[in-house]
């Protein structure tokens, strides 16, 4: 859970309203989390029948070697995954990182001027760059994730045990504030046309489910620890599911509760009938939500302290992600598949080469705009991790029937297929795809090079 939320459905929901024009937008968290159970219920089988380190490096390795392990498929698979997890695991980190430092400006006006951002343009695309005060916000809170981190596992129980609680304080205390101080009605002040199914509604929906997808994403960080975890055949699949329902009734009531206060109209820039609110307060919105639902008296001095919560939830998701991805190049270097110098443990036992590169790479994609990381994310993880895995766990079906599956999907082959068409119509539903498609592209190709290299010097003729 502490994955799940993170910072996401905090800095993305004026985001999905944006998208959809309107509170309509709550289908985006609706379907969202129905995506989210389908692909869950396929990680769920993978984990509990092989909980190993690594997750979806083991899985791949396993389905598409075949039942006797010859086939090299599963062997340059598992590898490319790893390699574009080099890449789409510090883009998450810094996701989160970014979205921390946005409520720090709330609480700290200064440190959003004097940024200078430059747009890099590469053919028809473009993406942009920033360097100030925020940059280093979001650089600090990595290097203070990854000092927590290199203390060891053992270590971190209470850590993480207070982490946790910040998180689902600050969540009952959003949803409390909005049941409380908020008109119900307003929540649902759907604007005229809000579901005529137009092409528009299509390409909105699919934004919108975009970032919820990148909200709910995170219930599936145990299977990386999957060789740590006390009797994986149950608590894998529970832990993954269990995760999904509670944080999507949270989510849909965090929504409801904040537009209960504040009206859509003034997230999204609008002005059908209320104020639009700055692009600041957009920013830190829960914050903004506070201000609003507790007068000018108790409202800023609220706000403050959601800011500061929000940002605790950030850093304890980034804390989260690291602590599970960093065991992946760990889990590929062991088994001969990766890089021989990230098997390296550390005497307390964890993998730190693999974290502090991780931790690096994280570092270089705070520059980029928060916008542009998240577009790039969901299109790495989509094509690269999560549809080999559905047609995957298919194909493993069919190829090895007799494997060993204490928890089997439910109302099989439906939730895989549903994955397969909701991820797929997730990638091109939108506006300007096609520049995180060409990126993807590009980590692919790079990713087949360096594999096929590798190869040639380690078995040579």
């Amino acid at each position: 859970m502490l994955d799940m939320i993170g910072v996401g459905p905090f800095i993305t929901l004026p985001l999905i309203l944006a998208a959809m024009s309107g509170p309509q937008a709550m289908l985006g968290w609706i379907l969202g989390a129905g995506l989210a159970l389908c692909d869950g219920l396929v990680w769920a089988e993978l984990g509990a029948a092989m909980p190993e380190a690594g997750g979806s490096y083991a899985f791949l390795r396993r389905i598409y070697s075949g039942a006797d392990g010859t086939k090299k498929l599963g062997r340059f698979l598992a590898f490319l995954y790893v390699f574009q997890l080099s890449f789409s695991a510090p883009l998450s980190a810094a996701s989160g990182c970014l979205g921390l430092s946005q409520y720090a400006t709330y609480l700290w006006p200064s440190l959003a001027g004097h940024a200078v951002l430059r747009i890099v343009h590469i053919g028809p695309y473009s993406a942009g760059v920033s360097v100030g005060p925020e940059t280093l916000v979001a650089i600090t809170a990595l290097l203070l994730v990854v000092f927590l981190l290199y203390r060891g596992l053992t270590d971190l129980r209470v850590a993480t045990a207070v982490m946790w609680c910040s998180v689902m304080a600050l969540m009952t205390w959003i949803v409390l504030t909005g049941a409380m101080r908020g008109h119900l009605s307003q929540a649902f002040a759907f604007p005229p046309g809000a579901f005529h199914l137009a092409p528009s509604f299509f390409l909105g929906l699919g934004s919108a489910m975009m970032f919820a997808t990148y909200d709910y994403w995170g219930y599936y960080n145990i299977t990386f620890l999957g060789a740590e975890v006390k009797d994986a055949a149950r608590t894998v699949p529970r832990a993954i599911l269990i995760s999904i329902a509670l944080v999507a009734a949270l989510y849909l009531a965090m929504n409801i509760s904040v537009l209960a206060v504040l009206p859509w109209q003034g997230l999204v820039g609008a002005q059908n009938g209320a104020a639009a609110l700055s692009l600041d307060a957009r920013r830190a919105v829960i914050s903004t939500f506070m201000e609003a639902a507790y007068g000018p008296r108790m409202g800023p001095a609220l706000g403050k302290l959601a800011a500061a919560l929000v940002m605790v939830t950030a850093f304890s998701g980034v804390f989260s992600l690291l602590l599970g991805y960093s065991r992946i190049p760990y889990a590929a270097a062991r088994d001969g598949n990766y890089f021989r110098i990230f098997a390296r443990l550390h005497p307390k036992g964890f993998p730190h080469v693999s974290l502090l590169t991780l931790g690096a790479a994280a570092i270089c994609f705070c520059f980029f705009s928060l916008a542009d990381v998240i577009a790039a994310l969901v299109v790495l993880r989509i094509l690269l991790q999560f549809l080999m895995q559905h047609i995957g766990v298919i194909y493993l079906r069919r190829t090895q029937p007799n494997l060993k599956r204490p928890f089997r999907i439910w109302l099989y082959p439906l939730p895989p297929l549903l994955a397969i068409a909701g991820f797929t119509y997730i990638l091109v539903a939108r506006a300007n795809f096609q520049r995180e498609l060409l990126g993807a592209g590009v980590v692919i190709a790079l990713g087949t090079v360096v594999y096929a290299v590798r190869e040639n010097f380690s078995n040579p003729e």
